[in-house]
């Protein structure tokens, strides 16, 4: 009996310490943070909307549904973000310093382990020299989800993308993995993109904004245009969307935006701009986050991210905010 009731209070502490097969667990500690919080979204949708995670007395914990690997996506404190990848049944820990999150940790499973890796070896790396490293890691790890999350980040959503260095890299990944769901879903986002390099016209599309008016593509009809992407909890975006108002009214007309927020719940959205007064121009919040269908047809993966045009063509896309603030100056 004694021997049967052992057994049995074993089984339930194993089965405390392990994750059931349908949930994904991420727990860990965060030096110089004692209290706090932070945000996680997922790319593809399987988280719904964005959670937030806890930080009390510097550890934090956190359960989700997972019936499928996805990668997840954590913003901090300081609007940086890192990736996590997910996978049904498995539990990882975090390790990081508040003020050095580049340098964190994720252990638990190969494929956050192998990002450590990946964060170390660019970590001191100059931009050029990060892309030599991009491309060969996903080279060498073709069925890696970090080689899609190096791909889209590097090579689609980077400061200057490389469309054609991505289709190449994209064709190597499936080959070896033809029908992984996010690579396929890559290569469709990434067909449109090879028509909205600099000098091309913007497609034509249509939406409405958060106040049921609709706004296509002859919205921005004016001698300069701007959309712009932002969020909430993005303070960088917040910023622009504020100096955005003083460029429209310097402008007298030459300047037409269009703001495309991705947030996941209209209602915060409209509390902002009412909060900052920022009813200006149309911002459009579908409420499908970086998944929006109009985002990847314009081709936008950055939080912020920008397409500016001149004359109805796009004579920059997503400028750091200064390149973006200094082209605006100098265009109205």
């Amino acid at each position: 009996m004694r021997k049967i009731t052992y057994i049995f209070l074993l089984t339930l502490v194993l089965g405390a310490c392990n994750t059931d097969n349908n949930h994904f667990k991420l727990k860990g500690r965060m030096r110089n943070m004692n209290q706090g919080e932070f945000y996680i979204y997922s790319l593809d949708g399987s988280v719904n909307g964005i959670d937030t995670i806890k930080v009390n007395g510097g550890k934090l914990a956190y359960e989700m549904p997972c019936a499928r690997p996805t990668t997840l996506m954590l913003v901090f404190p300081n609007f940086s973000e890192q990736p996590v990848f997910a996978e049904p049944g498995k539990s990882v820990e975090l390790r990081a310093d508040a003020s050095h999150l580049k340098e964190l940790e994720i252990t638990g499973t190969k494929e956050n382990e192998l990002m450590n890796d990946f964060r170390k070896q660019i970590a001191n790396a100059s931009p050029p020299e990060i892309l030599k490293y991009a491309e060969q890691f996903v080279k060498d790890h073709p069925t890696s989800s970090i080689s899609t999350y190096i791909l889209r980040k590097y090579f689609i959503a980077g400061a200057k993308p490389d469309y054609k260095k991505a289709e190449k890299l994209l064709k190597i990944m499936q080959e070896e993995n033809p029908e992984n769901r996010e690579i396929i879903r890559l290569s469709a986002q990434l067909k449109p993109l090879a028509g909205l390099t600099i000098g091309s016209q913007l497609p034509n599309f249509t939406a409405y904004d958060i106040n049921g008016n609709l706004v296509s593509k002859s919205s921005l009809n004016a001698p300069v245009a701007l959309i712009t992407t932002w969020a909430t909890w993005n303070y960088d975006s917040q910023t622009f969307q504020r100096q955005l108002k003083g460029y429209v009214k310097r402008s007298k007309g030459r300047l037409k935006a269009v703001s495309i927020c991705v947030d996941p719940y209209k209602k915060t959205c409209r509390d902002f701009l009412k909060n900052d007064s920022l009813t200006i121009w149309p911002t459009i919040c579908d409420e499908q986050m970086l998944e929006s269908p109009l985002l990847q047809k314009l081709g936008l993966y950055t939080i912020p991210g920008n397409i500016l045009l001149k004359d109805g063509k796009i004579i920059a896309r997503d400028l750091k905010l200064t390149d973006l603030q200094r082209r605006l100056e100098e265009l109205i």
